[in-house]
């Protein structure tokens, strides 16, 4: 977008929309301290930033990410209004492309609704060092996240400068994992609710990256559009083990579609896309399961909770994905089956979160007692 005019109608248009949540966070926190207002704002950025992640999905899974086939704004203007003229004469030479009337305006509402939650991340950020010395962490985290939105943004543009470079979409969405987990953190570190368990945060957090590296596999499945590879299950077009080309498959330097030379990607390159993603499923339920049990059989009924909810989450991920092979991609299965694995993501991150609160009030406990009575504490 070269036109200065357009640009500044875009940041006016982001911030009246992001103006909404923040006057209902305003109005809502009336009367509470600066840091209970921070606390508040996080929680609605959060809960944004999972409506994001599943409308981001939406974007992809009705091919709207070309909906306007430029960036920030669409066709250089502020909205699909504005750009009417030009999304028509698109339509007028591929009525079924990328570019159509209701595409543009799914892209654009994305695009909105991320700048909206960057302008929330940017006032938590500037809030959060006002009141730095009554954080309940570094004040960097809020400038942290603020920088990952940039980055999430840059991502943004490339998916859509870069034509739908799988390896770019699959970044996009792993940013946006990685910034629900960041506001996550940070939430939890306002509430200071402390879990003492048997379960080491270093197993939550390996069952945290076994699922992280699970939605990385199903973003490489959807960004190839390799769901529908494999028709049947448990096996794969009648088979245990199909003909597969994982080389150029798991080749991550292509555009869509093509190989890295730059040929027609071979539909055995598909069928391992969507192969491997299956397997690796295996594992990671395993170690959801597993740590779900450990935490049914722990004294503290929050834990309790914590094993319901994963398993609850777990169910509703096998359901969906099922349904989306068995039923031929109905988007609002797939729909379900990206916003359960940001949930799961959410939910392990604030178990990991709470555990690690536990861990560290103990070894600051520890520490007060050798300072004042090291013979005891070596007891």
């Amino acid at each position: 977008m070269n036109d200065l005019p357009s640009m500044i109608k875009l940041v006016a248009l982001a911030l009246v929309v992001a103006s909404l949540p923040l006057s209902w966070w305003w109005l809502r926190q009336r009367g509470a301290s600066t840091r209970t207002r921070l606390a508040a704002l996080t929680v609605v950025t959060t809960f944004l930033t999972f409506d994001l992640i599943v409308f981001g999905a939406f974007t992809r899974l009705t091919d709207s990410g070309l909906g306007c086939p430029d960036w920030p704004g669409c066709y250089g203007q502020a909205s699909p209004l504005a750009a009417r003229a030009d999304i028509h004469a698109a339509e007028q030479v591929l009525p079924d492309g990328p570019v159509t009337w209701a595409k543009a305006w799914i892209e654009m509402i994305h695009r909105y609704l991320a700048m909206t939650v960057g302008v929330l991340i940017m006032v938590a950020a500037a809030v959060g060092w006002r009141i730095r010395r009554e954080l309940p962490h570094s004040p960097w985290w809020g400038f942290a996240t603020l920088a990952w939105v940039i980055v999430q943004g840059l991502f943004g543009k490339y998916t859509v400068t870069w034509k739908l470079y799988p390896a770019i979409v699959t970044a996009h969405l792993l940013g946006g994992i990685v910034l629900l987990g960041l506001l996550v953190l940070q939430h939890e570190s306002f509430r200071d609710r402390p879990l003492r368990l048997r379960t080491r945060t270093g197993w939550i957090a390996a069952v945290l990256a076994l699922l992280v590296v699970q939605v990385a596999l199903g973003g490489w499945v959807s960004t190839n559009y390799a769901v529908l590879a494999c028709s049947g299950f448990p096996s794969c077009n009648g088979q245990w083990w199909p003909p597969m080309d994982f080389g150029h498959g798991y080749t991550i330097a292509r555009e869509l579609g093509h190989t890295g030379a730059g040929e027609l990607l071979p539909f055995d390159a598909l069928v391992a896309i969507h192969w491997v993603h299956r397997m690796f499923a295996v594992v990671a339920i395993a170690a959801v399961l597993v740590l779900a049990w450990q935490l049914w059989r722990e004294d503290d009924p929050a834990a309790r909770r914590y094993a319901v909810t994963l398993a609850v989450l777990l169910a509703a991920q096998f359901v969906s994905g099922l349904t989306n092979v068995v039923l031929d991609w109905p988007i609002i299965a797939a729909l379900f089956h990206s916003a359960g694995a940001a949930a799961m993501a959410g939910v392990l991150t604030s178990l990991w979160a709470r555990r690690h609160q536990a861990e560290s009030a103990r070894s600051a406990s520890a520490g007060v007692a050798w300072r004042t009575n090291p013979t005891a504490a070596a007891r």
